[in-house]
């Protein structure tokens, strides 16, 4: 018996749908939608917000270098967001698995992407273990990276070399030594990295329904941090001048193409394209959630958290510089108060005391002009040179910020909520890392999916072991650096 046209038509629409979306099965979903978000922003958001994108705002053009990354983030980043949201959650499946259903020969993607989340959580843990030392050690008064002269005598001449923060992070906190006998097993921050594992395996032992439930603060909490950092950085002297440094754009940048190079490699790491994360947490959504709203969403908060947190940055660096800029000039006004009491000094107009670095800089081109200032020991003290200095990556965090910290009032309280701040961004961060590795390798694996809690807590420890077993191999074999001074 022939059947008709739309019996036909209907048979083969059916079968092609079910071949393109596999049959739901039984699989855990988010306890709401805030959570999901929550979720998606927290692991989008995360340090590099923090100290990487500032630093290659500060360094390609400022202003200009934002403009082109918005631009690239409407082109290639919501475009690319969306489709990883789009196909975790119409086939549910982790990486491996949406790789299998495309192509099972492409299923190789899928766990490479697992492999690479491997490698990103074994070095973001370790910033992790970081963040909780100094933590740790903000409950200190003074702080103990704040003065050169808490420290032992013999370290006098070295710490003065550098600075007490600088000295603090290498000596004390990495522990690097200047030769390879030297070296021993770094207790303290070892202790930090195994309680940071244990954090990150609490937080995933019951998958999302307890990451999902961290979520509310380990997302929302930096952002009430870098409101309040904004609120005292702008009530800082110098805090508007670094701002301004900040944002001042240099529109012929975009003539390089390295910047447009970095600019892209920014919007690919910051929403965490390719890592598969992305996929694990839509594959816990409803087939008819509207991921369109989602993408533009997370990635526009993505976006303004990045403005956030540079504009946190540079008014705390400001004041920093303007800071550094201040005491420059009193010891350059003692050195020439020195030389003209002593009879050296030439016929040039000596500067006020109440000078400010901008009146200095003015006095010293000029005076320079007539004079070689540099062979009495005076230097320019211009804040814009110290806002060049240590701006990138755990510089900035942990030894430019922490400084211009040490030089709060109360700055103990600023210290422990900005290190608490990076523990909760970096947490956030690592649960979605774990989760684009863990779902995966269930969805795949039928016999750990019935072990779920097991292999979760096994797989933790299994990485905690791995990373400690590579520092004792580092102490062992020498961790080296006499360059930081």
């Amino acid at each position: 018996m022939e059947k008709s046209l739309n019996e036909l038509e209907g048979s083969v629409a059916g079968e092609s749908s079910r071949d393109l979306i596999p049959e739901p099965t039984a699989r855990p979903t988010w306890g709401s939608k805030v959570q999901y978000i929550l979720a998606q922003v927290g692991f989008s958001v995360g340090l590099g917000n923090v100290w990487r994108f500032p630093y290659l705002c500060h360094q390609n053009g400022g202003g200009a270098f934002l403009l082109l990354y918005f631009l690239l983030l409407l082109v290639i980043g919501i475009p690319l967001f969306f489709l990883e949201l789009a196909a975790g959650q119409s086939i549910r499946q982790g990486s491996i698995g949406v790789w299998k259903h495309i192509s099972p020969r492409l299923a190789g993607i899928g766990f490479a992407s697992c492999v690479v989340c491997s490698f990103v959580a074994l070095y973001y843990n370790v910033i992790i273990g970081w963040s909780l030392f100094y933590m740790f050690n903000s409950f200190q008064y003074p702080l103990p990276w704040e003065n050169c002269s808490i420290l032992a005598n013999q370290t006098q001449k070295e710490c003065a070399k550098s600075s007490a923060t600088t000295y603090f992070w290498y000596r004390k906190a990495l522990d690097v030594t200047d030769s390879i006998g030297a070296s021993e097993m770094n207790w303290p921050m070892t202790g930090c990295l195994v309680l940071a594992w244990i954090l990150v395996c609490g937080g995933m032992i019951k998958g999302i329904k307890s990451s999902g439930k961290v979520m509310y603060f380990s997302s929302v909490f930096p952002y009430i941090v870098l409101v309040c950092f904004l609120v005292r950085g702008l009530l800082l002297d110098g805090a508007m001048d670094g701002i301004r440094i900040m944002f001042t754009p240099k529109l012929e940048i975009w003539g390089d193409v390295q910047v447009w190079r970095q600019a892209a490699t920014q919007v690919f790491f910051a929403l965490g394209l390719g890592f598969g994360s992305v996929i694990a947490y839509s594959s816990y959504n409803d087939r008819d959630n509207n991921c369109h709203f989602d993408a533009i969403l997370v990635s526009f908060i993505n976006f303004m958290t990045s403005i956030l947190a540079t504009l946190v940055v540079f008014a705390v660096l400001g004041f920093r510089a303007n800071d550094i800029a201040n005491q420059c000039i009193l010891e350059n006004v003692k050195k020439i108060n020195g030389l003209v009491e002593g009879g050296a000094w030439l016929d040039i107009p000596a500067p006020l005391d109440n000078m400010t670095s901008t009146e200095y800089s003015d006095w010293y081109m000029s005076a320079d002009a007539v004079a070689n200032l540099t062979k009495y020991g005076i230097t320019n003290c211009r804040a814009e040179d110290e806002m060049n200095k240590g701006v990138e990556g755990t510089g900035l965090a942990f030894i430019a910020f922490t400084e211009a910290m040490s030089r709060f009032p109360a700055s103990p309280f600023w210290s422990l909520l900005f290190f608490l701040m990076l523990l909760n961004l970096g947490l956030s961060t690592m649960f979605g890392n774990m989760q684009g590795i863990i779902t995966p390798l269930l969805d795949n694996f039928t016999c750990l999916r019935k072990r779920k809690t097991i292999f979760t807590s096994l797989w933790t420890t299994f990485k905690a072991c791995w990373v400690s077993a590579l520092g004792v191999c580092t102490s062992i074999c020498g961790s080296t650096s006499a360059s930081w001074q």
